[in-house]
């Protein structure tokens, strides 16, 4: 054998980032530190602030898990493209969603409609 092949390296195999236990850890009480808070949220009368709350707690959360546990941040940045063009389309059906059941509020919630004029 040359003493080329014996120096070499061993090959990269492109295996997942390796966190350290102290950030998995950090982020995991990240994690429940937002789930009391939703829960103590929901003893809050924000009216319709109350949506946009909950909505901003879970996208933080979700931000979280896909930098952390699912690796977005050490990633090539075209994974985050896919992840953040597939958040946009998300966030735009969700937003539609939302316009269509205010549009359709009187008719889903009882006794929410104005009051109507007995003829």
């Amino acid at each position: 054998m040359n003493e080329t092949t014996t120096t070499q390296t061993a090959p990269e195999h492109g295996l997942a980032h390796v966190m350290p236990l102290k950030i998995l850890g950090a982020v995991w009480i990240a994690l429940l530190v937002f789930t009391v808070v939703t829960i103590a949220a929901t003893r809050i009368d924000l009216g319709p602030g109350n949506l946009w709350l909950a909505l901003a707690i879970a996208t933080t959360k979700a931000t979280l898990v896909a930098l952390y546990f699912m690796h977005l941040r050490y990633d090539r940045p075209f994974n985050a493209i896919v992840f953040l063009t597939a958040f946009a389309f998300f966030l735009l059906f969700v937003g539609l969603a939302l316009m269509d059941t205010e549009a359709y509020r009187p008719d889903i919630i009882p006794g929410y409609a104005p009051a109507m004029q007995s003829p």
